[in-house]
Formats: structure tokens, C-alpha cells, sequence
């Protein structure tokens, strides 16, 4: 077995409006995990994005990636771990989803465990709590997913997405489950009927690629964007200013409270350039969807 790995998983936007705990695009900013095999457990942080004080019992990585190789009846062996992140964390952008993604694998590397793209799927998903970020991550491109009582997940999966991403990072944090805490508990029928065609609409838009109305379907969610966008910094002053400079549509990205807007890929130098100057608090990026997935590179050719 190969004594050493880099693990590189794509950060993710999940929902796009409407598309509820379901719809999840991956996105080219990167969790990388360099691995080799240890005598003791270290993990090191070498990104201004990942935390420095932490105890490696309590890490998301180490918890996953040992509950994981328990699930099959493994001992996960000591590891060394340099971790770099391009994604903040709470901000939206899928750092958890990625760490459990990443962290399935590493399991499933150090301890042979030959998972299935469906078992990583599950598997991920299960950690996770619902599909959308870790199927994206998985998969990279587009993913519509649904994970029943059992855990097991069913995926349509959309490739080259044609067209740019921006994000709009504020410098505070939300946590999904704080996000979570301002949601009705129920909806009544009309309302609910009405939030629900809004999602097949985004869903069928997104697999036709039909641009124009994926933008108009992202800006129609009744589901949860109307009860978090008070906690937001600046939503509906970025929602507005990025129609008016050419932006198909803009949504939360997951919880927030970062937004994302879907443009077309000519304009995004000119977008990017007017957003910095209105909005000079967030961190603006210019991104692509991610087509490749998690992916696995053997760093040397030691084996025992």
C-alpha cells in the first residue's frame, strides 16, 4: 500500500435559491490533505482559513475518518496531515462537507477499504446530515439528490455548468445550525406548493441549462432565504446591484452568509471589479464549478 496521498476536494454552494438541503454545485476552491503514514497522529493547519489551536481527538477529520474505518471494522492507523483550505469556515462555502469528504477517503485509503462512488455518496452524505454540499464535493459539477430513511442517496448529475460563479464573503460567521434556529417549523399548503414548483422549476432550468431561468429560480426561494436574509450583511443590496451589472440571479450560498451569483462568463472581470467597489467589506471571488470531484494523487511508490 502506497505510504503517502494528497487528497483534493472541492469546496461547494448548496441550495441556489430554492433547492432546499438538495441541490449542490462544487465549486474550484480547494480542501487539500497531504497524508502519510505515522507512528502518532498530527495534523497540521497551513492556511489562514483553518483553525491553529485544536485537539486532534475533537478534529472533523480525525472523528470521520476513524468512525468511518469503525463502520467497516477497521482500525484507523496514525497519520501525519498537512491541511491547506481555500474555503472560511462558516461561511457557506461547504468547509465541512469537504472535511467529511476528505476525511471518508482518507479512511478509505489508509485502510483499504474499496469504497464505491455510491458508498462515498452515502457515506458522506450520512455524516453530513443531507446530500447536497457532499455529493457536489464528491462528484464535482451540479447535483440533485435525495437521501431517504436509510441513508442512501440518489443523485442526478449535471456537468459543465457554462457559465461563472462570484461570492460574496463577509468577514462574520453563521453556522448552519444557528441558521437553522430562524425556520418555520411548517408552512401551510398553498405556501408550501408554491416554494415546491419554485424548486422543480430551478431543478428542470438547471438540467436544460436554461441560464436565464435558473437566475430568475434562484431568486424565488420561499423555503428559507425569506427568514435568513435579515441575518445576511448587505443581501438585498447585492441582490440588487448584481442584476443591475448583468448577473442572471443571486442567492445565499447554503445558509449564508455568503451570497453567490450566477453570470455569464464574459462579464466577469467587469462584474467582479464593480462588486469589489460597492461592496468593499466582502472578500469577492471569481469562480467555476469544479468538475472533477474528490481526487487522489499517490505522492510516492512505497509499498509494504
Amino acid at each position: 500500500m502506497s505510504k503517502k496521498w494528497s487528497i483534493t476536494v472541492p469546496g461547494s454552494t448548496a441550495n441556489l435559491g430554492p433547492g432546499f438541503d438538495s441541490i449542490g454545485l462544487s465549486l474550484n476552491l480547494y480542501l487539500e490533505l497531504t497524508v502519510s503514514l505515522a507512528k502518532n497522529w498530527e495534523i497540521i493547519h497551513v492556511s489562514d482559513h483553518l483553525p491553529q489551536d485544536f485537539v486532534i481527538e475533537d478534529h472533523l477529520i480525525y472523528k470521520i475518518a476513524k468512525e468511518t474505518a469503525a463502520r467497516f471494522k477497521k482500525t484507523l492507523p496514525p497519520c501525519r496531515i498537512e491541511m491547506r483550505s481555500q474555503l472560511p469556515y462558516a461561511r457557506g462555502l461547504g468547509s465541512s462537507a469537504a472535511a467529511i469528504v476528505a476525511a471518508v477517503e482518507l479512511a478509505n485509503l489508509v485502510c483499504d477499504l474499496q469504497l464505491s462512488i455510491q458508498d462515498k455518496l452515502n457515506i458522506s452524505s450520512q455524516f453530513e446530515g443531507h446530500p447536497d454540499n457532499a455529493t457536489a464535493s464528491v462528484l464535482g459539477g451540479l447535483t440533485i439528490s435525495q437521501m431517504d430513511e436509510q441513508g442512501i442517496v440518489d443523485t442526478i448529475h449535471v456537468k459543465d455548468i457554462e457559465a461563472s460563479f462570484v461570492v460574496f464573503i463577509p468577514t462574520v460567521e453563521l453556522k448552519t445550525s444557528e441558521a437553522r434556529k430562524v425556520l418555520p417549523a411548517q408552512f401551510d399548503r398553498n405556501y408550501a406548493v408554491r416554494a415546491s414548483a419554485n424548486a422543480n422549476m430551478l431543478a428542470a432550468s438547471l438540467i436544460s441549462k436554461d441560464y436565464e431561468r435558473i437566475g430568475k429560480y434562484m431568486e424565488s426561494d420561499l423555503f428559507h432565504e425569506p427568514f435568513r436574509s435579515s441575518l445576511i450583511p448587505n443581501f438585498d443590496e447585492i441582490l440588487r446591484t448584481a442584476k443591475q451589472a448583468g448577473a442572471y440571479g443571486t442567492a445565499l450560498s447554503g445558509a449564508g452568509p455568503t451570497v453567490i451569483s450566477i453570470i455569464p462568463s464574459a462579464i466577469g472581470a467587469q462584474f467582479v471589479s464593480t462588486m469589489k467597489k460597492r461592496f468593499p467589506t466582502h472578500e469577492i471571488l471569481l469562480t467555476k464549478a469544479d468538475h472533477q470531484g474528490v481526487s487522489i494523487q499517490v505522492l510516492n511508490d512505497v509499498f509494504t
